[in-house]
């Protein structure tokens, strides 16, 4: 399907689509010429020979591209997993955050894409706070580590943060003061207010904006834990 209709999709893009879904970046074809190549031997491999019985099979090169070839993807998010697991996290339990933000405000991150690195430290600074207080400890710091994502279940344009947080803070000798568990409300209050100064300090919206927004019955913003 995607050597049928890439080339053809690649050559309207920005007649029929950018206006709806951002300028092409050159990114979408280098992955998807690598995606072409990926397992096809005439574009590398890697001979290999048992130790034992001799034989041996050639292992064509993969593409190694995120969130488009599936078998790269897989392998390298199970890596990526396993390595976090491993390496980065406490031997403490942990739960995941999934933090969203309203429709009206996602163009914003379609074409200033720098702008999703900021929207992730948005997220932390809203755990960390809510931390801080539930723990009595301004010293106090959580684990986490936040992962952009930039598409829905439709495939379409939804930025948002999945995070990894621990249950709980640590403190500055090593301590670790485990929490019960949260309301939401205090995360969902802080992000709001995260979200929306950092469009303001970028001139992307008004306080005109941010009124409406918060008048609306359901504002868009949501935490998920």
């Amino acid at each position: 399907m995607v050597e049928r209709f890439y080339p053809e999709f690649e050559a309207v893009y920005e007649e029929r689509y950018q206006e709806r879904y951002g300028f092409w970046r050159p990114i979408i074809g280098t992955v998807v010429r690598k995606f072409f190549e990926c397992g096809d031997l005439k574009h590398g491999f890697a001979r290999v020979r048992c130790p034992r019985c001799r034989e041996e099979l050639f292992v064509p090169s993969s593409c190694r591209v995120r969130c488009f070839c599936p078998s790269c993807h897989e392998k390298r998010a199970l890596e990526k997993a396993g390595w976090v697991a491993e390496h980065i996290c406490a031997e403490v339990s942990h739960r995941q955050f999934v933090f969203t933000i309203p429709k009206r405000l996602r163009i914003y991150f379609r074409f200033e894409r720098r702008l999703l690195g900021e929207l992730c430290r948005a997220a932390a600074r809203a755990v960390i706070t809510v931390y801080r207080a539930a723990s009595g400890r301004p010293d106090a710091v959580p684990g986490m580590v936040g992962a952009i994502q930039t598409f829905g279940q439709l495939i379409h344009f939804h930025p948002h943060i999945h995070a990894l947080v621990s249950e709980g803070v640590l403190l500055p000798d090593g301590t670790f003061l485990a929490l019960p568990k949260l309301a939401i409300e205090p995360f969902l209050k802080l992000w709001e207010q995260e979200v929306f100064a950092l469009l303001l300090a970028e001139g992307k919206i008004t306080e005109e904006v941010v009124a409406n927004i918060r008048s609306w019955k359901h504002s868009g913003f949501s935490v998920k834990c």
